[in-house]
């Protein structure tokens, strides 16, 4: 049996199970989510008590938890709670009342906590290197600023979705003068802080409120590709959808594609919120982080080792690709190997110009090369295509994302075509010459290894004449590769615009 984990979030507007699981590459996965809305923070008195109706809400949520858990026969479950418990001046009581009742025990966090493994959750799940971070939850906001990966910053806000909601909205929709006196109290609050102040960084976003404006932005634009993580927005498409859900009635807002219906009376003082706060940082864009305090949490104890900072975001989400995949390494290291002396061969001749970032592009594109035959030998272009560019690879941009699906997946001309489609609009053409060239390159690399026996150790090219000799150094018969490299001729012919001669020539290996 898989080992499971489990995490149960107190906040101020949901609380939510999440069970884990290990995976074939060790990484910790998400297998079940299940959520209540229980608006804690509406049961908070103004003294911050938890009323008797709250702790029932509370108390019966994590019993029905408790079933689910038992069924899963998980043993380590974690039990976080954030603002609404935090500030409860009858916090030991609830905790207490927890213990007794369940199988649960309560961590009341701090804000520092709070917001620590919010940044834990973005700096280990993304390329950015300087930002900003924002939390909002229910009851609290929590903001850090981070330089080279490293926690500069931090603050916890009083405020959160639901409470400015309940501070300033009488209704489901804020009234333009509500929405001004929710605006002037926001921007007051950041800017008591200094160190917000035109940082000129990207945003990075954590929480529901958050995923709810990018579902609700890449379902009105038609995204082309699946997955939130890493979807980057600008200050008008943040104001766009804020005009889009302030012209319509509160009950289309409850049928709006992407947001929650639990969300849909706080939706509004929550984008005021990325509003102002990008507008006080002068942001470069607004990103999305689809992992949060749960995952920091998950990946002090699981995955970091004691460490802070994985080294490398991208390097451990080729590793899961390649163990989930079960992805031949020696032929992958191989493929690298021979297409990298082709790169080399062909910037020696000055037959292209392959940049260091598509040698980049390149080598991701070989560690995957093919990766859909996991699932179909037949249809494996089809499917590598699909498999990259629909699964969250943390690290890497969507475009980029993109790029690497087009290049790993390359087959022929129409299968290009048909899967670059939906994204033209985000490539030159130039650019999109380019993926094919690099795709046509790892194609052939890959040919020069059919066999897997790894045979061919040298290429090196020659020009005779106008025309391109390839001498390839083998140290067993290659037949096979031979046979492969032949179909792919006529297509390196047609990349240099040459003539091309292919030798395979024996060597005894030393």
């Amino acid at each position: 049996m898989k080992e499971k984990y489990g995490i149960i979030d107190i906040g101020s507007n949901t609380i939510r199970l999440v069970i884990y699981e290990q995976s074939k590459s060790g990484r910790i996965k998400e297998v079940e989510n299940i959520k209540t809305v229980a608006r804690l923070r509406k049961y908070l008195t103004d003294e911050e008590f938890l009323d008797t109706e709250g702790k029932e809400v509370l108390l019966n949520t994590l019993l029905m938890f408790q079933e689910i858990t038992r069924y899963h026969k998980i043993s380590e479950i974690k039990c976080v709670a954030t603002a609404t418990i935090r500030q409860a001046v009858n916090q030991d009581e609830i905790i207490q009342l927890v213990t007794e009742n369940t199988d649960f025990t309560i961590r009341v966090l701090s804000g520092y906590e709070e917001a620590y493994y919010g940044f834990l959750a973005v700096v280990n799940s993304t390329p950015i290197q300087e930002g900003i971070t924002i939390d909002i939850g229910g009851g609290s906001t929590e903001v850090t600023y981070f330089r080279n990966r490293e926690m500069i910053h931090f603050h916890s806000f009083p405020f959160g979705a639901l409470s400015l909601k309940h501070d300033f909205v009488s209704s489901n929709i804020p009234t333009t003068e509500e929405m001004k006196q929710l605006t002037q109290f926001i921007q007051k609050q950041f800017a008591s802080l200094d160190w917000l102040r035109e940082k000129q960084v990207p945003i990075v976003a954590i929480g529901g409120s958050a995923r709810n404006v990018v579902q609700m932005h890449q379902s009105l634009v038609n995204y082309p590709i699946t997955g939130i993580h890493q979807y980057e927005m600008n200050f008008e498409e943040i104001n766009f959808i804020k005009k889009y859900l302030s012209s319509l009635e509160f009950d289309h807002i409850l049928r709006t594609e992407g947001l929650s219906k639990d969300r849909a009376d706080i939706i509004l003082p929550a984008i005021e919120v990325f509003k102002e706060l990008y507008s006080i940082v002068n942001a470069k864009s607004f990103v999305l982080s689809n992992k949060g305090l749960r995952d920091g949490i998950f990946m002090e104890e699981f995955i970091l080792n004691g460490e802070k900072l994985l080294p490398s975001v991208v390097e451990k989400s080729f590793t899961d690709l390649e163990k989930d995949y079960e992805v031949n390494i020696d032929h992958v290291n191989h493929i690298k190997f021979l297409v990298n002396q082709l790169v080399e061969q062909i910037n020696l001749y000055n037959l292209n110009q392959i940049k260091s970032g598509n040698i980049l592009d390149l080598n991701l594109a070989a560690r995957v090369y093919n990766i859909g035959q996991y699932i179909d030998e037949e249809s494996s272009s089809q499917h590598t295509f699909y498999i990259l560019s629909n699964r969250t690879i943390e690290g890497l941009s969507h475009k980029d994302r993109i790029k690497i699906a087009l290049i790993a997946s390359y087959k022929n001309k129409n299968s290009f075509k048909q899967y670059v489609k939906p994204f033209l609009e985000w490539f030159t053409a130039d650019e999109l010459k380019k993926l094919r060239f690099l795709g046509i390159l790892l194609k052939y690399a890959n040919s020069l290894n059919a066999s897997k026996r790894e045979v061919v150790k040298n290429i090196e090219f020659k020009m005779n004449d106008g025309d391109l000799i390839i001498k390839l150094n083998c140290i067993e018969d290659a037949t096979v590769e031979e046979i492969e490299s032949e179909k792919h001729k006529k297509q390196l012919e047609k990349l240099f615009n040459k003539s091309a001669y292919i030798y395979f020539e024996k060597h005894k290996s030393e």
